[in-house]
Protein backbone atom coordinates (compact mmCIF):
# COMPACT_ATOMS: atom_id res chain seq x y z
CA UNK A 1 0.00 0.00 0.00
CA UNK A 2 1.25 3.26 -0.51
CA UNK A 3 -0.34 6.89 0.98
CA UNK A 4 -1.22 9.79 -0.42
CA UNK A 5 0.46 12.68 0.31
CA UNK A 6 -0.01 13.33 4.27
CA UNK A 7 -3.27 11.70 4.86
CA UNK A 8 -3.75 8.72 6.04
CA UNK A 9 -5.12 7.36 2.77
CA UNK A 10 -3.79 3.70 2.05
CA UNK A 11 -4.09 3.13 -1.30
CA UNK A 12 -3.34 -0.09 -3.29
CA UNK A 13 -1.06 0.63 -6.02
CA UNK A 14 -2.77 0.38 -9.26
CA UNK A 15 -6.17 2.23 -9.28
CA UNK A 16 -8.92 1.21 -10.95
CA UNK A 17 -10.26 2.99 -13.40
CA UNK A 18 -13.93 3.65 -13.66
CA UNK A 19 -14.38 5.37 -16.89
CA UNK A 20 -15.20 2.05 -18.57
CA UNK A 21 -18.52 1.21 -16.10
CA UNK A 22 -21.55 0.81 -17.88
CA UNK A 23 -19.94 1.99 -20.99
CA UNK A 24 -17.95 -0.86 -22.61
CA UNK A 25 -18.60 -2.71 -19.77
CA UNK A 26 -22.37 -3.46 -18.70
CA UNK A 27 -23.27 -3.76 -15.06
CA UNK A 28 -22.77 -7.38 -14.67
CA UNK A 29 -19.14 -7.53 -16.19
CA UNK A 30 -18.47 -4.34 -14.27
CA UNK A 31 -19.28 -5.91 -10.85
CA UNK A 32 -16.62 -9.37 -12.08
CA UNK A 33 -13.96 -6.43 -12.79
CA UNK A 34 -14.65 -4.66 -9.19
CA UNK A 35 -14.80 -8.31 -7.31
CA UNK A 36 -11.55 -9.05 -9.00
CA UNK A 37 -9.59 -6.05 -8.18
CA UNK A 38 -10.99 -6.18 -4.52
CA UNK A 39 -10.20 -9.75 -3.99
CA UNK A 40 -6.76 -9.20 -5.38
CA UNK A 41 -6.04 -6.88 -2.54
CA UNK A 42 -7.16 -3.73 -4.75
CA UNK A 43 -9.12 -0.79 -2.50
CA UNK A 44 -8.49 2.74 -4.82
CA UNK A 45 -11.69 2.86 -7.12
CA UNK A 46 -11.80 5.85 -9.61
CA UNK A 47 -14.94 7.33 -11.32
CA UNK A 48 -16.65 11.24 -12.38
CA UNK A 49 -19.60 12.40 -12.48
CA UNK A 50 -19.09 13.01 -16.10
CA UNK A 51 -18.71 8.93 -16.55
CA UNK A 52 -19.33 8.01 -19.70
CA UNK A 53 -21.55 10.80 -20.75
CA UNK A 54 -20.00 10.83 -24.32
CA UNK A 55 -21.17 7.32 -24.77
CA UNK A 56 -24.38 6.87 -26.89
CA UNK A 57 -27.24 6.63 -24.47
CA UNK A 58 -25.62 7.73 -21.36
CA UNK A 59 -25.75 11.40 -19.38
CA UNK A 60 -22.96 10.92 -17.08
CA UNK A 61 -22.83 9.22 -13.58
CA UNK A 62 -23.53 5.49 -14.71
CA UNK A 63 -20.58 4.63 -13.56
CA UNK A 64 -20.91 5.75 -10.21
CA UNK A 65 -24.16 4.17 -10.14
CA UNK A 66 -22.66 0.98 -10.83
CA UNK A 67 -20.26 1.58 -8.03
CA UNK A 68 -22.91 2.27 -6.35
CA UNK A 69 -24.90 -0.73 -6.64
CA UNK A 70 -21.16 -3.31 -6.78
CA UNK A 71 -20.71 -1.66 -2.49
CA UNK A 72 -24.24 -2.11 -1.45
CA UNK A 73 -24.35 -5.80 -2.92
CA UNK A 74 -21.17 -5.97 -1.44
CA UNK A 75 -22.11 -5.12 1.84
CA UNK A 76 -18.81 -3.24 2.91
CA UNK A 77 -17.71 0.20 2.15
CA UNK A 78 -15.08 1.36 5.19
CA UNK A 79 -12.30 -0.72 3.38
CA UNK A 80 -12.48 1.23 0.05
CA UNK A 81 -11.01 4.55 -1.37
CA UNK A 82 -13.18 5.63 -3.78
CA UNK A 83 -12.68 8.97 -5.72
CA UNK A 84 -14.61 10.64 -7.94
CA UNK A 85 -14.64 14.21 -9.91
CA UNK A 86 -16.53 17.47 -10.38
CA UNK A 87 -16.22 20.00 -13.13
CA UNK A 88 -16.70 18.23 -16.65
CA UNK A 89 -20.22 16.46 -16.08
CA UNK A 90 -22.87 18.39 -18.88
CA UNK A 91 -25.33 18.49 -16.22
CA UNK A 92 -22.82 20.39 -13.53
CA UNK A 93 -19.76 21.87 -15.63
CA UNK A 94 -17.50 24.35 -13.88
CA UNK A 95 -16.18 25.03 -10.23
CA UNK A 96 -18.27 27.99 -9.03
CA UNK A 97 -19.37 26.71 -5.02
CA UNK A 98 -23.09 25.90 -6.15
CA UNK A 99 -21.99 23.53 -8.78
CA UNK A 100 -19.49 21.80 -6.77
CA UNK A 101 -21.84 21.36 -4.13
CA UNK A 102 -25.18 20.08 -6.18
CA UNK A 103 -22.80 17.69 -7.81
CA UNK A 104 -21.45 15.92 -4.60
CA UNK A 105 -24.70 15.55 -3.50
CA UNK A 106 -25.93 14.08 -6.50
CA UNK A 107 -22.41 11.56 -6.56
CA UNK A 108 -23.43 10.83 -3.03
CA UNK A 109 -26.77 9.56 -3.88
CA UNK A 110 -25.55 7.87 -6.88
CA UNK A 111 -22.60 5.94 -5.12
CA UNK A 112 -25.08 5.07 -2.08
CA UNK A 113 -22.57 6.36 0.34
CA UNK A 114 -22.37 9.15 3.03
CA UNK A 115 -18.56 10.33 1.86
CA UNK A 116 -16.46 10.83 -0.70
CA UNK A 117 -12.33 9.86 -0.10
CA UNK A 118 -11.15 12.09 -2.76
CA UNK A 119 -12.90 14.22 -4.45
CA UNK A 120 -11.09 16.07 -7.44
CA UNK A 121 -11.67 19.16 -9.55
CA UNK A 122 -11.98 17.13 -12.72
CA UNK A 123 -9.92 20.41 -14.55
CA UNK A 124 -9.32 23.77 -13.75
CA UNK A 125 -11.61 26.63 -14.01
CA UNK A 126 -10.47 29.69 -14.86
CA UNK A 127 -14.04 31.54 -14.75
CA UNK A 128 -14.35 30.46 -11.40
CA UNK A 129 -12.12 32.91 -8.61
CA UNK A 130 -9.52 29.89 -7.02
CA UNK A 131 -10.49 30.86 -3.98
CA UNK A 132 -14.30 30.27 -3.92
CA UNK A 133 -13.34 26.66 -5.37
CA UNK A 134 -10.96 26.11 -2.17
CA UNK A 135 -13.62 27.49 -0.14
CA UNK A 136 -16.65 25.39 -1.88
CA UNK A 137 -14.55 21.79 -1.10
CA UNK A 138 -13.36 23.17 2.17
CA UNK A 139 -17.22 23.38 3.06
CA UNK A 140 -17.96 19.76 2.25
CA UNK A 141 -14.33 18.22 4.10
CA UNK A 142 -16.22 20.49 7.01
CA UNK A 143 -19.54 18.70 6.78
CA UNK A 144 -17.82 15.15 6.42
CA UNK A 145 -19.50 14.17 2.76
CA UNK A 146 -15.62 14.63 1.94
CA UNK A 147 -12.81 13.08 3.27
CA UNK A 148 -9.80 14.86 0.98
CA UNK A 149 -9.83 16.94 -2.17
CA UNK A 150 -7.58 16.63 -4.98
CA UNK A 151 -7.24 18.34 -8.49
CA UNK A 152 -7.37 17.18 -12.14
CA UNK A 153 -5.60 18.62 -15.04
CA UNK A 154 -4.09 21.51 -13.50
CA UNK A 155 -1.32 23.48 -14.69
CA UNK A 156 1.69 24.24 -12.34
CA UNK A 157 1.26 28.02 -11.82
CA UNK A 158 -2.72 27.55 -11.03
CA UNK A 159 -2.03 24.12 -8.76
CA UNK A 160 0.60 26.35 -6.78
CA UNK A 161 -2.42 29.23 -6.63
CA UNK A 162 -5.03 27.18 -5.11
CA UNK A 163 -2.45 25.50 -2.87
CA UNK A 164 -1.79 29.23 -1.88
CA UNK A 165 -4.81 29.60 -1.24
CA UNK A 166 -6.05 27.12 0.84
CA UNK A 167 -2.96 28.05 2.86
CA UNK A 168 -3.68 31.39 3.54
CA UNK A 169 -7.12 31.03 4.64
CA UNK A 170 -6.69 27.77 6.47
CA UNK A 171 -8.76 25.42 4.60
CA UNK A 172 -8.87 21.90 2.97
CA UNK A 173 -6.01 22.00 0.71
CA UNK A 174 -5.20 19.51 -2.39
CA UNK A 175 -3.34 16.59 -1.44
CA UNK A 176 -2.75 14.60 -5.08
CA UNK A 177 -2.66 15.31 -8.57
CA UNK A 178 -3.99 13.27 -11.18
CA UNK A 179 -2.44 13.72 -14.49
CA UNK A 180 -1.88 12.15 -17.92
CA UNK A 181 1.78 10.82 -17.84
CA UNK A 182 3.14 7.59 -18.79
CA UNK A 183 6.37 6.56 -20.95
CA UNK A 184 5.51 7.97 -24.26
CA UNK A 185 4.07 11.30 -22.61
CA UNK A 186 6.23 12.82 -19.37
CA UNK A 187 6.75 16.45 -20.29
CA UNK A 188 3.16 17.27 -19.07
CA UNK A 189 4.04 16.00 -15.71
CA UNK A 190 7.65 16.06 -14.76
CA UNK A 191 9.27 19.27 -14.60
CA UNK A 192 7.36 22.21 -12.59
CA UNK A 193 4.81 19.48 -12.05
CA UNK A 194 6.58 16.78 -10.44
CA UNK A 195 8.42 19.85 -8.53
CA UNK A 196 6.00 21.10 -6.85
CA UNK A 197 4.19 17.82 -6.17
CA UNK A 198 7.39 16.62 -4.13
CA UNK A 199 7.63 20.31 -2.59
CA UNK A 200 4.21 20.30 -1.14
CA UNK A 201 4.30 16.89 -0.27
CA UNK A 202 0.65 15.93 -3.34
CA UNK A 203 0.82 12.64 -4.88
CA UNK A 204 0.43 12.36 -7.83
CA UNK A 205 -1.78 9.45 -9.69
CA UNK A 206 -1.08 9.11 -13.10
CA UNK A 207 -3.88 8.62 -15.64
CA UNK A 208 -3.95 7.18 -19.68
CA UNK A 209 -1.03 5.13 -17.66
CA UNK A 210 -0.77 2.99 -20.87
CA UNK A 211 -1.30 5.54 -23.24
CA UNK A 212 -4.54 4.49 -24.62
CA UNK A 213 -3.44 0.63 -25.04
CA UNK A 214 -0.11 1.50 -27.20
CA UNK A 215 1.78 0.33 -23.99
CA UNK A 216 0.07 -2.92 -23.98
CA UNK A 217 2.01 -4.09 -27.54
CA UNK A 218 -0.71 -5.21 -29.19
CA UNK A 219 -0.78 -1.88 -31.29
CA UNK A 220 2.63 -2.56 -33.84
CA UNK A 221 3.20 -1.73 -37.23
CA UNK A 222 1.89 -4.47 -39.53
CA UNK A 223 -0.88 -4.83 -37.13
CA UNK A 224 -4.57 -4.26 -38.87
CA UNK A 225 -5.65 -1.58 -35.96
CA UNK A 226 -9.30 -2.21 -34.95
CA UNK A 227 -11.40 0.73 -35.96
CA UNK A 228 -12.50 2.22 -32.84
CA UNK A 229 -11.46 6.05 -31.18
CA UNK A 230 -8.87 4.53 -28.56
CA UNK A 231 -7.03 2.25 -31.42
CA UNK A 232 -6.72 5.62 -33.60
CA UNK A 233 -5.56 7.46 -30.42
CA UNK A 234 -2.71 4.78 -29.92
CA UNK A 235 -1.63 4.63 -33.51
CA UNK A 236 -0.88 8.12 -32.58
CA UNK A 237 2.25 6.71 -31.02
CA UNK A 238 3.26 4.34 -33.58
CA UNK A 239 7.16 7.05 -34.53
CA UNK A 240 10.57 6.34 -34.57
CA UNK A 241 10.26 6.86 -30.68
CA UNK A 242 7.10 4.97 -29.50
CA UNK A 243 8.31 2.32 -31.11
CA UNK A 244 11.92 2.30 -29.34
CA UNK A 245 9.99 2.13 -26.00
CA UNK A 246 8.06 -0.53 -26.79
CA UNK A 247 11.13 -2.06 -28.16
CA UNK A 248 12.22 -1.31 -24.32
CA UNK A 249 9.48 -2.70 -22.97
CA UNK A 250 9.83 -6.11 -24.56
CA UNK A 251 13.17 -6.29 -23.52
CA UNK A 252 12.23 -5.85 -19.51
CA UNK A 253 9.40 -7.79 -19.83
CA UNK A 254 11.41 -10.38 -21.14
CA UNK A 255 13.97 -10.57 -18.42
CA UNK A 256 11.26 -10.35 -15.32
CA UNK A 257 8.72 -13.12 -17.01
CA UNK A 258 5.64 -10.37 -17.37
CA UNK A 259 3.95 -8.82 -19.52
CA UNK A 260 4.93 -5.26 -21.31
CA UNK A 261 1.68 -3.60 -19.34
CA UNK A 262 2.67 -4.39 -16.29
CA UNK A 263 6.25 -3.48 -16.88
CA UNK A 264 5.10 0.14 -18.32
CA UNK A 265 2.14 0.18 -14.95
CA UNK A 266 5.36 -0.63 -12.67
CA UNK A 267 7.90 2.13 -14.03
CA UNK A 268 5.25 5.09 -13.26
CA UNK A 269 4.93 2.90 -9.69
CA UNK A 270 8.60 3.34 -9.42
CA UNK A 271 8.57 7.32 -10.08
CA UNK A 272 8.97 10.33 -7.43
CA UNK A 273 5.31 11.40 -6.49
CA UNK A 274 3.51 8.50 -7.76
CA UNK A 275 1.04 6.87 -5.42
CA UNK A 276 -0.88 4.69 -8.41
CA UNK A 277 -0.83 4.53 -12.00
CA UNK A 278 -4.46 4.39 -13.13
CA UNK A 279 -5.86 2.07 -15.24
CA UNK A 280 -9.02 0.74 -16.62
CA UNK A 281 -10.52 -3.11 -17.76
CA UNK A 282 -13.47 -4.44 -19.33
CA UNK A 283 -12.88 -7.51 -18.58
CA UNK A 284 -11.55 -9.68 -16.03
CA UNK A 285 -9.20 -10.85 -18.07
CA UNK A 286 -7.66 -7.79 -19.18
CA UNK A 287 -7.70 -6.89 -15.37
CA UNK A 288 -5.49 -9.88 -14.93
CA UNK A 289 -3.37 -8.67 -17.09
CA UNK A 290 -2.48 -5.29 -15.41
CA UNK A 291 -2.62 -6.71 -11.56
CA UNK A 292 0.45 -8.37 -12.03
CA UNK A 293 2.12 -4.56 -11.79
CA UNK A 294 1.77 -4.19 -8.17
CA UNK A 295 3.97 -7.14 -7.28
CA UNK A 296 7.27 -6.19 -10.10
CA UNK A 297 9.86 -4.16 -9.08
CA UNK A 298 11.85 -3.37 -11.79
CA UNK A 299 15.79 -3.45 -11.17
CA UNK A 300 17.93 -0.24 -11.74
CA UNK A 301 19.03 -1.45 -14.99
CA UNK A 302 15.25 -1.81 -15.88
CA UNK A 303 14.31 1.58 -14.98
CA UNK A 304 17.57 2.87 -16.55
CA UNK A 305 16.93 1.12 -19.90
CA UNK A 306 12.96 2.60 -19.48
CA UNK A 307 14.47 6.05 -18.94
CA UNK A 308 16.95 6.26 -21.31
CA UNK A 309 14.83 5.21 -24.19
CA UNK A 310 11.72 7.06 -23.66
CA UNK A 311 13.39 10.34 -22.39
CA UNK A 312 15.52 12.37 -24.64
CA UNK A 313 18.26 13.09 -22.17
CA UNK A 314 18.00 9.50 -20.77
CA UNK A 315 16.60 11.45 -17.20
CA UNK A 316 13.97 11.29 -15.41
CA UNK A 317 12.82 14.61 -13.33
CA UNK A 318 14.93 13.70 -10.72
CA UNK A 319 17.38 12.19 -12.34
CA UNK A 320 16.68 8.60 -11.81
Amino acid sequence: MKRIGHTDLEVFPLCLGGNVLGWTADEETSFAVLNAYTSAGGNFIDTADSYPQWADGCEGGESETIIGRWMARRGRRDDLIIATKVGQGRHHPGLSPANIRSAAEASLRRLGTGHIDLYYAHEDDPATPLADTVAAFDSLVQEGKVRYVAASNYSAPRLAAALASAQQHRLASFVALQVHYNLVHRDEYEGDLAALCQREGLSCIAYSALADGFLTGKYRPGHALPVSERAEDAAAYLTESGLAVLGALDTVAERNGTLIAAVALAWLAAQPTVAAPLASARTSGQLQELLQAPDLKLSADDLALLNTTSAPDGQSWLGA
